[in-house]
């Protein structure tokens, strides 16, 4: 694997996904049927109110939520390679990186850090070279993005049938 932090990786607790994958990639993971009420994860909120607090989803409700959102309004389909740009910690990230399109049996691009480090190219070069074909992220992203110019997404061959963005309008320029 390749990896940029400083932070040393610990054997027997830091592994690369890459080479996790040797091991398990045709390996067959039964589901497991859970009632509808049983809690799936729980999410701390930031604590713009006082302590953070944590929120417990349920399994039912909560899929159902990312599964229809996912496929009636990003109209995303198992065929498609799908790019959430957010945080994972975050509801947006965890449901529409991870929950969403592994419901609906879709690719979804997972990356490590922020969108334009090492260099502005990046998150262009990624959606070139995995083939990305959904773009979801925050409108703040969107600023981030054009505040780098319009020169640094044309020199990437990237195809995006469409792009969907969350959390606030966008605005109208």
């Amino acid at each position: 694997g390749e990896y940029a932090s400083k932070s040393p990786m610990v054997e027997g607790r830091d592994y690369f996904v890459d080479e996790l994958l040797l091991d398990y990639r045709d390996k067959l993971v039964e589901p497991v049927s859970m009632p509808a009420e049983a809690p799936l994860f729980i999410m701390y909120s930031s604590g713009t109110t006082g302590r953070p607090k944590g929120c417990q989803h349920s399994t039912g409700g909560y899929l159902s939520y990312v599964a229809g959102t996912s496929k009636y309004y990003q109209d995303i389909h198992p065929e498609d390679t799908y790019w959430c740009v957010a945080d994972i910690g975050w509801i947006t990230g965890h449901s529409y990186i991870v929950y969403g399109p592994l419901a609906l049996g879709t690719t979804s691009v997972m990356y490590e850090g922020v969108p334009t480090y090492p260099d502005p190219g990046r998150p262009w070069r990624i959606a070139e070279r995995l083939g990305v074909n959904i773009f979801h992220t925050a409108p703040t992203t969107i600023r981030m993005l054009r505040k780098l110019g319009p020169d640094e997404p044309k020199k990437y061959d990237y195809h995006f049938k469409h792009m969907t963005t969350v959390g606030e309008p966008i605005e109208p320029d």
